[in-house]
C-alpha cells in the first residue's frame, strides 16, 4: 500500500519558516519524481516545487529563493524548507509522486497558513 504522509504544516506569521516533511511507503522512492503541489481557496492547485529522481530541482516562480525542495532515499522521504513565507503561500500543501509512464501519487495535503 502506497502512502505519502506529509507533516509540518501550521500557523505562522509572515515573514516566517515552515518546514514540510513527507514520508513515503510502498514505492521504488529512489525512481520518482517528488513534488510539493498547494491549492489556495477559490484557487487551481499549482506546483510549487519538485525535486527528480536525479537531484534536479524546479520551482514555481512565485517561490524561487525562499523555499528550497530535497530528498533522501535513504529514507524515503522529501522536505520543503519555506522561508520568508507570504501569506499569499496560505494553502493546502500536497506531497505527490510521479514518473513517467507509471501511475502517480498524492498524500491527503497539510494546511500551510500565514497571517499578516
Amino acid at each position: 500500500q502506497v502512502q505519502l504522509v506529509e507533516s509540518g504544516g501550521g500557523l505562522v506569521q509572515a515573514g516566517g519558516s515552515l518546514r514540510l516533511s513527507c514520508a513515503a511507503s510502498g514505492i521504488s522512492f529512489n525512481i520518482y519524481t517528488m513534488g510539493w503541489y498547494r491549492q489556495a481557496p477559490g484557487k487551481q492547485r499549482e506546483l510549487a516545487a519538485e525535486i527528480t529522481n536525479l537531484g534536479i530541482a524546479n520551482y514555481a516562480d512565485s517561490v524561487k529563493g525562499r523555499f528550497t525542495i530535497s530528498r533522501d532515499n535513504a529514507k524515503n522521504t522529501v522536505t520543503l524548507q519555506m522561508n520568508s513565507l507570504k501569506p499569499d503561500d496560505s494553502a493546502v500543501y500536497y506531497c505527490n509522486a510521479a514518473r513517467i509512464g507509471g501511475q502517480g501519487y498524492r498524500g491527503q495535503g497539510i494546511q500551510v497558513t500565514v497571517s499578516s
